[in-house]
């Protein structure tokens, strides 16, 4: 293949070659300043992808640039100063131990999942940190479906590195015409705001399927941000985060278009459905129960979280839960 197991100086490499992956390397290729390639696990996909400049699965419709690299080969990234993770947030443990001993010693890994580790109740970048001890973390979040990035329409992210200098290196070596990375130094706040917004974004999905009306969607939006600066803060964050694209931005997005897996996840649950077809791929499903466990161990009131939990597992149904949420004792904003 032309990633082959050969890479330029400078470069960008993308592991997980999904939706959102694909969409990062096509953004990256098409700037045309750094050598890009994608890396997945499949050999026969990466050829394919490579022969035929369309993934369909994932990305139907959208052609690949001729300058995107592909590879299977975990060695493709010995020369790459950025790697991306954009494998799913459960697989970011394994996936750090499979391809970290080829990792150039320089490179920064970025993890670009919403996520938290179930395992360990962790985020992604403490996982990372710890599996990658030699490398410095930062992570990328904020309102971005990965079809519009790959199609290159406008779009705004935030990059979170351990300091600001590094995080705006990022933001300048990730940025495009199109893809517009603002830099930040919270980490906590900006993985927890991609995190919750998937589980808010479920509740927004049950009232729409339970036909409870817009008036409540707004309710939740409001009191699920009010939640998240709370839990963002308890751990270190910092509630302005929460205001920015990672949290508000993105919980917007998430929780208002049917583009939304985990939108369209609550909506099936709101209509009494089978869960959308299983919980393994919806992020927000994975990340409830964890982000209620966060909150009862911390002492933060997080009843919307609580009640998608709930739901989820099959503890409390969707009209019992909208009841406990609006008997709740009343209290100032």
């Amino acid at each position: 293949m032309s990633g082959g197991v050969e890479h330029a100086a400078g470069g960008i490499a993308v592991i997980g070659a999904g939706a959102f992956g694909t969409a990062l390397a096509c953004v990256a290729a098409l700037d045309g300043r750094h050598k890009v390639t994608l890396i997945g696990r499949h050999p026969t996909l990466m050829a394919d992808l490579e022969n035929d400049r369309v993934h369909n699965a994932a990305l139907p419709g959208v052609q690949l640039p001729d300058v995107l690299q592909f590879s299977a080969e975990p060695q493709a990234l010995s020369g790459a100063d950025i790697v991306l993770f954009a494998m799913p947030s459960q697989a970011h443990a394994d996936a750090a131990r499979h391809y970290g001993p080829y990792l150039a010693d320089r490179a920064v890994v970025v993890t670009c999942a919403k996520g938290i580790d179930r395992a360990s109740d962790r985020l992604l970048t403490d996982v990372l940190s710890k599996e990658l001890p030699r490398h410095a973390v930062a992570a990328l979040s904020g309102p971005g479906f990965a079809a519009d990035i790959a199609r290159g329409l406008p779009t705004a992210m935030v990059v979170a590195a351990p300091d600001m200098a590094l995080a705006e290196r990022l933001a300048q070596d990730l940025s495009t015409r199109t893809f517009r990375l603002y830099a930040s130094t919270d980490r906590i706040g900006v993985q927890l705001g991609g995190a919750l917004k998937n589980v808010l974004a479920i509740a927004c999905g049950i009232v729409e399927g339970a036909g409870l009306g817009e008036s409540a969607r707004a309710a939740l939006i409001s009191r699920g941000l009010a939640e998240m600066s709370r839990l963002v803060e308890a751990m270190g964050g910092k509630a302005d985060t929460v205001r920015g694209l990672s949290g508000l931005g993105d919980l917007v997005l998430t929780g208002t278009s049917h583009q939304s897996r985990n939108l369209r996840f609550g909506i099936a649950l709101g209509q009494g459905g089978d869960k959308a077809g299983g919980t393994t791929l919806v992020e927000g499903a994975l990340a409830a129960s964890v982000a209620a466990r966060l909150g009862q161990s911390l002492s933060v009131e997080m009843p919307i979280t609580a009640a998608v939990a709930a739901i989820i597992d099959g503890r409390l149904g969707v009209h019992a839960a909208m009841e406990r949420l609006m008997t709740r004792p009343i209290t100032t904003e």
